[in-house]
């Protein structure tokens, strides 16, 4: 089967799978299997795949048209210009969550010591790091697989993150200057209701933010004031519909300069607030 053939096929096959973006699915599944791009294939599209090349082809078509999503099949995805290894153990990195990290960004100061609650991936704490120097990042999770790859992901990005297994306050010392979160926000009756890549593979406590999706804010912000420093800021990534009802914790909580801060798309993302 020639590279054009491959590509054809596998549009039909993630097609009638009523897989979205089909055709771009297809593309990228070829280039990871024949660790190829878009000026190699032009060049030789008409040539054969090898035989033990197809076959991956087409198991990894198999999976993907199971609704696995594309970044667990990859292993890799792309989060604030930087790439990210992910498998089912954490939620893949979305483009919503940049919001979170361009609003810390804004505050955060060579000096300070940041801690990113609930950090999956680690895609938050790692893209700050990143991008500002002489900062201390902690991160914790209540995960080992997610630290896992959190892990892999700092020594990826040659960042350094002092990572700690931990249920929320549980395991951390200290105060810090900023603390950031992306916990879990869906209610447990609408997890069920997500589309297949989410709600059938990635991971079930990453998700659910209980009956009414807010219980990871309000343990947070019960203990929140205990760890950060005279003027430290707290950093949230919500859900649409949850701006007031977040807000009016950190303002029951006495925190100062609520705000709330939409993404591109226009929706509520972020709230934060000063101590």
């Amino acid at each position: 089967m020639t590279y054009r053939e491959a590509i054809n096929l596998g549009e039909k096959i993630l097609t009638a799978a009523s897989i979205a973006d089909a055709k771009n699915d297809a593309w990228l599944l070829l280039e990871m299997v024949c660790k190829i791009d878009r000026s190699f294939y032009y060049l030789h599209m008409e040539e054969d795949l090898l035989e033990e090349q197809l076959s991956e082809y087409e198991i990894a078509l198999k999976k993907r048209a199971e609704h696995v999503p594309l970044q667990y099949i990859v292993g890799e995805t792309e989060f604030m210009g930087l790439k990210f290894k992910v498998n089912s153990n954490v939620l893949i990195p979305r483009q919503d969550t940049e919001t979170l990290v361009e609003e810390v960004l804004k505050v955060v100061k060579p000096g300070m010591q940041i801690l990113d609650l609930c950090t999956g991936s680690g895609c938050i704490i790692v893209s700050i790091l990143h991008n500002v120097t002489d900062v201390e990042g902690y991160a914790i999770d209540i995960s080992k697989q997610a630290l896992n790859v959190a892990k892999e992901n700092a020594r990826l990005n040659d960042v350094s993150v002092n990572f700690e297994r931990s249920d929320l306050f549980d395991n951390v010392a200290g105060t810090f200057d900023v603390i950031v979160s992306n916990p879990p926000y869906i209610p447990s009756a609408e997890v069920v209701k997500l589309m297949p890549e989410v709600g059938d593979f990635e991971p079930l406590e990453a998700l659910d933010g209980k009956e009414d999706g807010l219980y990871f804010y309000r343990k947070i912000i019960s203990s929140a004031k205990e760890y950060l420093k005279p003027e430290g800021r707290i950093f949230f990534e919500i859900g649409y519909d949850q701006g007031e009802a977040v807000s009016q914790m950190l303002q029951n909580a006495e925190f100062k300069e609520v705000r709330v801060i939409k993404d591109l798309a226009h929706n509520d993302r972020v709230v934060t607030g000063m101590l």
